[in-house]
């Protein structure tokens, strides 16, 4: 009885952790070491493309006329001129195509999460939108070209190029807006359902603005993704280096656009123009992804 009573004792005044053996301690380092400098490995990149736009676009952009003025006039190696007209049509597109996609892409996703669930049309809309998930920006502005443009008959406009852009963020909002739907928890609507509330209340008034928080931030970082692509502007709408505010007719310029172009020039001029268009553009995705992190804030549900 004395030794089980000691050996009880001796157990019960152990350390509650043991020593941490080398092995252990040598793999917690290495695994350190590696993410670290796979962090650094990745930085390097992008610090290096931030100093180059910074260092070759910022000059252009620090000029009084560049965010007043349009280059029409310019000679190929004229210096001087602004992107106005390049952030007219960019900011056109961009509104046109948001005005589409979030409706839409909302409403899909709360019929997948909502009512569809495993029904055979939930289960295509889920495939459609897998394959607009992978969808290459070519193909798409290739697809608006074939149905807007030649069998409608339709001109080569902006609008073409919003209807291209919508193609390829309709499948972000849908991906974002399910995720989103997805973690509200049940309860919530179990508690609705119990105080009388039909399903479609419940949705717009409970469901909807838990969710509203994470459906914002991924709106707005599509949106800030799909501004860069180029290739549907190539076939879709041709270059102006003035300003036009009509959507429907007429060549518009963006910014991808205008890069592609001023860098097509090949003169020293050009390409001035081509990296102040690119600070620009660069500029105008990071004023998207901060206003996505304050509406994000603005929406989030207030706790104590």
């Amino acid at each position: 009885m004395r030794t089980d009573a000691a050996d009880v004792e001796q157990l019960a005044t152990a350390p509650a952790f043991q020593s941490i053996g080398f092995g252990r301690k040598f793999k917690d380092n290495l695994a350190t070491v590696l993410f670290a400098a796979a962090f650094v490995i990745a930085v390097i990149p992008l610090l290096w493309v931030l100093w180059t736009l910074l260092e070759r676009g910022l000059k252009p952009v620090l000029s009084a006329d560049w965010w007043s003025h349009s280059f029409k006039g310019l000679l190929p190696t004229d210096f001087g001129g602004g992107v106005y007209h390049a952030l007219v049509g960019t900011v056109f597109e961009g509104l046109v195509c948001l005005v589409f996609a979030v409706p839409l892409g909302v409403m899909v996703a709360v019929y997948l999460v909502e009512y569809g669930q495993q029904s055979k049309l939930a289960k295509a809309a889920t495939f459609m939108v897998d394959i607009l998930s992978g969808l290459p920006s070519i193909v798409a502005g290739l697809f608006i070209y074939a149905l807007w443009i030649t069998t409608f008959g339709m001109t080569r406009s902006g609008f073409a190029v919003a209807l291209s852009l919508l193609l390829l963020m309709l499948p972000v909002v849908v991906r974002v807006t399910e995720t989103m739907l997805l973690i509200v928890p049940n309860e919530l609507r179990e508690a609705a359902y119990a105080l009388g509330l039909p399903k479609w209340k419940t949705i717009v008034r409970i469901v909807l603005p838990t969710a509203l928080s994470g459906i914002v931030t991924g709106v707005m970082l599509g949106l800030a993704r799909v501004l860069g692509e180029t290739a549907p502007l190539l076939i879709l709408v041709g270059y102006s280096s003035a300003i036009n505010f009509d959507l429907f007719r007429g060549e518009m310029a963006s910014l991808p656009l205008t890069i592609f172009m001023e860098r097509s020039t090949g003169t020293i001029a050009g390409e001035y123009r081509m990296w102040g268009a690119a600070l620009t553009l660069v500029i105008v995705i990071m004023l998207i992804n901060l206003a996505a992190t304050g509406l994000s804030k603005i929406f989030a549900i207030k706790t104590k």
